[in-house]
């Protein structure tokens, strides 16, 4: 690592601690020749995930963006925000996993809906709205039909 300071590329850590959550290291270091101290974060390299948009256009994987859309969905709506927190973590880390780096926004929707459906039905249907683009209240009563559905197969099973 080299010094902010002389440039020389020889320091020793004093001290290492987990940073942002765990997902990096912080280490302080001192510069073996001109005693300068200084931190430096250490972070896993990612490839980053391209979105393939509706009109075809690509961009790059922002949690943020996800985190928006969540947060309007679940807007007044009492829930824990640790818990859509986690829902995008899963997600990211999800789409990390995978070989393919390249994903629809559609299927980032359903990872999305997914998710939803188990934390805050209300939540699941007003993110299903913007989401899926909801024309109507044709479009309303046949996703809750389909959840009611899907809850008493749940109910039958258990």
């Amino acid at each position: 690592m080299q010094c902010p300071s002389c440039q020389n590329t020889d320091s020793r850590v004093l001290e290492s601690r987990a940073a942002d959550g765990g997902r990096s290291v912080r280490r302080r270091r001192e510069c073996l020749n001109c005693d300068f101290r200084f931190t430096t974060y250490e972070r896993v390299e990612t490839v980053p995930i391209m979105v393939i948009k509706r009109d075809g256009s690509r961009e790059i994987f922002n949690r943020n963006k996800v985190l928006h859309g969540l947060n309007r969905a679940c807007d007044k709506i009492r829930l824990d925000e640790s818990r859509i927190e986690n829902l995008v973590e899963h997600l990211e880390l999800h789409l990390q996993q995978r070989a393919e780096k390249e994903i629809a926004s559609a299927e980032i929707g359903e990872l999305i809906l997914e998710g939803l459906k188990q934390i805050n039905e209300v939540a699941y249907i007003r993110f299903a709205s913007v989401y899926r683009q909801f024309r109507g209240i044709d479009d309303f009563v046949s996703t809750l039909e389909t959840m009611n559905t899907e809850q008493g197969h749940l109910a039958a099973v258990v």
